[in-house]
């Protein structure tokens, strides 16, 4: 074909450039699509190199296999809820004077809002100070003692904040004998993990504390352990994506224990409170799928070689990722990001905290933002589309070793979940991981004000990179 001929012919186009170039390739009739790229590793230097030395043939073979391992690991382990205690009994570490709270380490001078209002309610209410203004007063005076949920085998959701006399699910991987746990629900809005931290707030937690729990823990001495693995595969085939969108997990747990909690010694009126509280809200499963994920993500942590992101956490101020292969507490950090989404009526954009809480494990494992594919009606809570929630789970595919054969997505034919990101693929592809998350008022007092999407800070996935990179090149 001539020269002359070719700019005769239709036009079929595939821009690599900016999203303007296709708006004026279009007004021109031609077909355009436009390509989502961007140069590895954001174009910077010193991150390209550390990609490089990665792909060394012998070092990627070592990275391959131990890559492998830790999705087996993933994959094969069985998370069984084997029981409910208090924090002071069962979680490693924990004294009287510990709070845990979400994300990577931080102090309570550089705590966010929602976090701050969390802390001082909860030393509120396990006595350690009389009212919030007292507490603000004992959060600083060096007494207590500031630590990651995660450096503890705990997750806690948004604000994280766990203190002594609050009840955790115990839950046991029995393929690999490791521990994870996690407080209880509150439900949701108006909620100690959202920052808020009223009378009425204190009293739901006095109530948890003397009733609820005590009742779950007397329930799982009855019933026996439960199959969490097996309950989330369910649920995800009910139309859950098990992190914010809690349908068929709650009735699944609940059906689950409801014959023991009818068993227990307590009255029947404290029964029905435990029945009404469970029915209040779709949410009190949730926390039993991050102490689920957490139990098999900590499986997999600690294996030389892999690249493989076992935790994602954030705390309002900073977003903070550990990778299996960089061992014990290596936390690589980059700013928290704004959440966008959906908010409640009479609040606005500029009212929200940054993206806050472990909650983030859940896509770590995989489901979550991974598999809204699963559940298309998380659109309604999140925004967007059904095709968008579809485009997601498919994109995460792209920075992930393999797929999850035990828990798997019916709308995708099957396909397993996207499992074990690779701090080497999402630095490659530019793509980012999502998640879905609740969205906490900026200040402290106030709780959820919406709900939307959020992807980590490219920077803590490049410091990952680098240390990789020096550690084995």
């Amino acid at each position: 074909m001539s020269m002359s001929k070719l700019f005769e012919s239709e036009l079929n186009v595939v821009n690599v450039g900016l999203a303007m170039f296709e708006e004026d390739i279009a007004a021109q009739g031609a077909t355009v699509r436009t390509l989502d790229w961007a140069p590895p590793g954001g174009g910077k230097a010193e991150v390209i190199a550390a990609l490089d030395k990665l792909e060394n043939p012998e070092i990627a073979a070592k990275i391959a296999a131990a890559n492998a391992e830790a999705a087996d690991r993933i994959m094969n382990a069985k998370p069984m809820l084997v029981g409910f205690g208090r924090a002071i009994d069962v979680v490693p570490g924990m004294t009287a004077t510990t709070i845990l709270h979400a994300g990577p380490p931080i102090t309570w001078e550089r705590m966010s809002g929602p976090m701050k209002g969390a802390v001082t309610g909860a030393l509120v209410f396990e006595g350690l100070a009389a009212d919030l203004e007292d507490a603000a007063r004992v959060a600083a005076s060096g007494k207590i003692t500031f630590s990651p949920c995660h450096e503890h085998d705990c997750v806690g959701s948004m604000a994280g904040v766990t203190s002594a006399s609050m009840y955790m699910h115990v839950v046991r991987n029995e393929t690999h004998g490791n521990y994870a746990y996690t407080n209880l629900s509150e439900q949701m809005a108006k909620i100690l993990r959202m920052g808020a931290n009223d009378q009425s707030v204190i009293d739901r937690l006095v109530w948890m504390r003397d009733v609820l729990g005590p009742m779950l823990k007397e329930a799982m001495e009855i019933g026996g352990a439960i199959d969490l693995r097996l309950m989330l595969a369910q649920a995800l085939h009910m139309g859950d994506e098990a992190h914010n969108r809690n349908v068929a997990g709650t009735v699944l747990l609940f059906q689950a224990l409801a014959p023991a909690l009818l068993q227990t010694g307590f009255s029947t009126a404290q029964k029905k409170e435990v029945f009404d509280f469970i029915a209040s809200s779709d949410y009190f499963s949730g926390p039993t799928w991050m102490a689920t994920a957490k139990a098999a993500l900590d499986a997999a942590h600690g294996i030389e070689n892999s690249t493989i992101v076992t935790t994602m956490a954030r705390n309002g101020v900073e977003f903070g990722i550990r990778v299996s292969g960089l061992p014990g507490n290596h936390w690589l950090t980059g700013p928290a990001q704004k959440v966008i989404g959906p908010m409640f009526a009479g609040y606005k954009p500029e009212d929200s905290g940054l993206d806050i809480g472990d909650s983030a494990i859940t896509e770590t494992y995989g489901f979550g933002g991974f598999a809204m594919a699963a559940a298309p009606a998380i659109v309604a809570l999140v925004g967007g589309t059904v095709e968008e929630a579809i485009a997601y789970t498919h994109a995460m595919g792209e920075i992930t070793t393999t797929e999850n054969r035990n828990i798997t997505i019916p709308s995708l034919g099957f396909q397993g979940l996207p499992t074990a990101i690779d701090v080497r693929k999402v630095l490659d592809t530019g793509i980012l991981p999502v998640i879905n998350t609740a969205i906490a008022h900026k200040d402290a007092g106030i709780g959820m004000i919406g709900a939307g999407i959020t992807h980590p800070p490219a920077e803590a996935f490049e410091k990952a990179i680098l240390a990789l990179a020096e550690k084995l090149a």
